[in-house]
This record gives structure tokens, C-alpha cells and sequence, in this order.
């Protein structure tokens, strides 16, 4: 293991008073590191994104990165090239994708061997669910990073709201909000913006250092009480509802019943994730952002708020 990497007295955000912290943002080109990168150059940090095609380059130093890399995370040459001269790295994990915890643990690996100092890690909340494949994939990595000897801030969200973004079209067309799991389970859940927030302190200030953190909006709502918010923003009734019905081949739309994201919706159906605004609260010192008022971006024009959101 490099020296450096295990040196609790050395920060990456601290080295000096004129250091520019230099930071890898895994997923530069995705919806939640797109997030960090603003922050993190707000800043005055130095980042570079990793993103698999070069075309993604322009849009990424269009959020503020200073340079990019181009690499897989299962491609150790590339990933060791991608950390070179790097303090830090931000790392989130493609949702669902394949061989999550070793790829993972191998991320870590070459972040230790690159010298990294402090890596922040986007997980999830509840990683100890064990049913939950895109959960229980996380706590692997989460255990690398904290034998690693690197600083870290392990970062767990909630649900996050950027999510229902993708319906939204379809609440304003149809006047019904559904999803593919019960409307009677509650969901803590997060404006990623402010993860992200989170994301860049961590990363830039020793105040998170060697914490886990579940990261929450106040309230556990079910999708009969999103709706509600919903048709008080729009002035018109907004019906929640489920799509479709697994069968014994699929979820109805079109996802195998065996599959990963099938058995997340049969959790969804029976327990949802909760949690609580406590932590989120005390890191920003102010109070979160609501759904509510998520839900009044997506319904003003030309809102911001509109892209997606994925782990």
C-alpha cells in the first residue's frame, strides 16, 4: 500500500493553504456526479472527470471540470491512468450494473495504489439489506474503503426525487402517478443537489472525515401522499397508482421477475426505505429541500429539474 495513502494526519483539502485539491469524479457524465462537479468547482477544486466516450468531454468541462479521463472501471490500465496525480476521488457505481461489489473493491484498490488520499463514496441507504442487490453490492465496497487507510465519508441517500422526473411527463398527460411497486409504501427519499453538496464538503473540508452519513429529506411518504402534493401543485387531481402486475415471467413492463430490479420492486411492495432528516439537516445547517418543493420545479417551465436520476 502507498505511503500516502495512510497517513490520517495528511488531509487532501488541507495539504496547504495554496493546494488545489485534485479530485476524480467517477461518472463525470452521469446525472448524480454531474451534480458534484458544480459543486466541487464552486469550490476552487481542480477536478477530473472520468467518462467512458470521449464525445461526453464538452458537456463534462461544461460542468465545471477542469479536464477528463477517459476509462472503464473494470479496465485497471485505465483507471490507474484516470488517478494519476489525483488527492481524491468521488465514486458512484452505474445503477445495476453487473459484478457491482468487486468492480467496486478493485476501484478502491486503484485509488490506494494511485497514492488517493480521501475518497467520498455515493452509496445507498440500508446497504445491509440483503434482498436488495444494488444495496448489498455497496457494503463491500464500503468495508475496502474503510480498511483502505485512505480519509473517507461514506455517503448513504435516501430515494432520491430527481427520480420522479421521469414519469412527469406522463402525471401532466395522464393525471395519474404510478410506479411499478405498491402505492402503500413509505420512501425517504433526497434532492441528489444536495448530496452532491454534501459530495464536494466532504471532499473539500475535513469536518466529514471517517463518517458514515444517511443522507434524508424530511418525511416517509407513500405515493398516495406524493400525489396529493402533486394535485396541490397542479390544481388538478393526480391519482397514484402501480404499473402493471408481476407475473411469473415479468413485472408487466417488460422486466424479468428474476432479475435485480424485479426483486427491488417486490421489496418496494412489502417494506419501502426509511429514514430521517437529522443528519442532511446538520451537515447543510439548514433545513432540506422538500418534495413539495421538487415537485413545484418540475411543474414551472423550462425547469432545471427535469433530467433523471440514478445511482
Amino acid at each position: 500500500m502507498n505511503a500516502t495513502a495512510t497517513n490520517p494526519n495528511k488531509s487532501a483539502a488541507t495539504n496547504s493553504p495554496r493546494t488545489v485539491p485534485k479530485i476524480l469524479a467517477v461518472g463525470a457524465a452521469g446525472a448524480s456526479a454531474g451534480m458534484v462537479i458544480p459543486e466541487l468547482a464552486k469550490r476552487g477544486a481542480h477536478v477530473r472527470g472520468l467518462i467512458r466516450d470521449p464525445k461526453q468531454t464538452a458537456a463534462v468541462r461544461n460542468l465545471g471540470a477542469a479536464e477528463t479521463a477517459v476509462g472503464d472501471l473494470s479496465d485497471r490500465r485505465s483507471m490507474d491512468a484516470a488517478l494519476e496525480g489525483m488527492d481524491s476521488m468521488f465514486y458512484i457505481a452505474p445503477a445495476f450494473m453487473p459484478d457491482e461489489a468487486e468492480i467496486g473493491v478493485s476501484v478502491v484498490a486503484a485509488a490506494v495504489r494511485a497514492g488517493v488520499r480521501r475518497v467520498v463514496f455515493s452509496s445507498v441507504i440500508d446497504p445491509s439489506i440483503s434482498e436488495l442487490v444494488n444495496h448489498s453490492a455497496k457494503a463491500p465496497v464500503e468495508e475496502a474503503i474503510i480498511e483502505s487507510g485512505m480519509e473517507y465519508a461514506l455517503l448513504q441517500p435516501a430515494l432520491f426525487v430527481q427520480g420522479i422526473a421521469r414519469s412527469w411527463q406522463n402525471v401532466l398527460e395522464t393525471g395519474v402517478f404510478a410506479e411499478p411497486w405498491s402505492p402503500d409504501t413509505r420512501f425517504a427519499r433526497v434532492d441528489y443537489r444536495e448530496v452532491a453538496e454534501v459530495a464536494a464538503i466532504a471532499l473539500t473540508e475535513d469536518r466529514l472525515l471517517y463518517g458514515t452519513y444517511q443522507l434524508c429529506s424530511e418525511g416517509n411518504l407513500n405515493r398516495h401522499e406524493v400525489a396529493e402534493l402533486m394535485s396541490e401543485v397542479l390544481g388538478r387531481h393526480i391519482e397514484a397508482a402501480r404499473v402493471g402486475a408481476p407475473s411469473d415471467n415479468s413485472t408487466g413492463n417488460g422486466v424479468p421477475a428474476a432479475s435485480p430490479m424485479e426483486k427491488m420492486f417486490a421489496w418496494y411492495d412489502k417494506r419501502g426505505l426509511l429514514g430521517n432528516a437529522l443528519t442532511l439537516r446538520a451537515i447543510l445547517g439548514r433545513e432540506p429541500g422538500t418534495l413539495k418543493a421538487y415537485i413545484e420545479e418540475l411543474a414551472a417551465p423550462a425547469s432545471p429539474s427535469t433530467a433523471g436520476g440514478s445511482r
